[in-house]
């Protein structure tokens, strides 16, 4: 099959750094994970109003399953689809482990983390160029992120299933402000103790 999709944005984000941008209705993003077990925390936000954003308990709650792959719809509060998930060769990503945090960190893992940057800091730095602020932090999705749910009910943070090359793609339902923070988690296996660049291409 001939791919007639035209490339209107091709990046690559580096280890550890924010991305954003609008996703057009009818777009595709494709986020490329470049050497394997790298995850890549998510928000997505109406463009046109970054008060209808995404939410994870009206997703987990429609699609009856806090697993996303193939076919599952991103909502907002009120049931807006934002994104749909159209293509997956991972087949499993995290909605309910969260963003890590300096303050996180430091309660998980030591007072000597309490310098590390972290997720939160990406979306909120990320987000200033956009209006957004602290208020409008969600649960977010952590795309490629292995999180397992224990016969106790506890949440594992284990190694990805994700491999070099491995990609996600989703198609954009709405015009959507899509905020990325390649995790720089270096203390749990999410990104395999080494974070790695990934890339985000969008097409038309």
């Amino acid at each position: 099959m001939i791919d007639t999709r035209t490339v209107v944005l091709d990046q690559t984000v580096p280890a550890r750094a924010p991305w954003s941008a609008v996703v057009r209705a009818g777009e595709q993003l494709e986020i490329i994970d470049l050497h394997g077990n790298q995850a890549v925390d998510c928000l997505l936000y109406n463009a046109a109003d970054h008060t209808d954003r995404y939410s994870a308990q009206a997703t987990v709650t429609a699609q009856r399953n806090i697993f996303l792959t193939t076919g599952s719809v991103l909502l907002t509060e009120s049931g807006t689809p934002l994104m749909t998930v159209v293509a997956d060769e991972v087949g499993n990503h995290d909605t309910v482990a969260g963003a890590c945090s300096q303050e996180s960190n430091t309660l998980r893992y030591g007072h000597h983390t309490r310098h590390q940057h972290a997720c939160v800091e990406n979306f909120l730095a990320e987000g200033l160029k956009w209006g957004l602020g602290k208020r409008d932090l969600v649960s977010n999705i952590n795309w490629f992120m292995n999180v397992p749910v224990e016969a106790d009910g506890t949440l594992g943070i284990v190694d990805g299933l994700s491999a070099p090359g491995k990609s996600l793609t989703l198609r954009a339902e709405i015009d959507t402000l899509v905020l990325v923070s390649n995790c720089p988690q270096i203390n749990n296996p999410c990104n395999g103790f080494a974070p790695t660049p990934v890339r985000m291409v969008v097409t038309r």
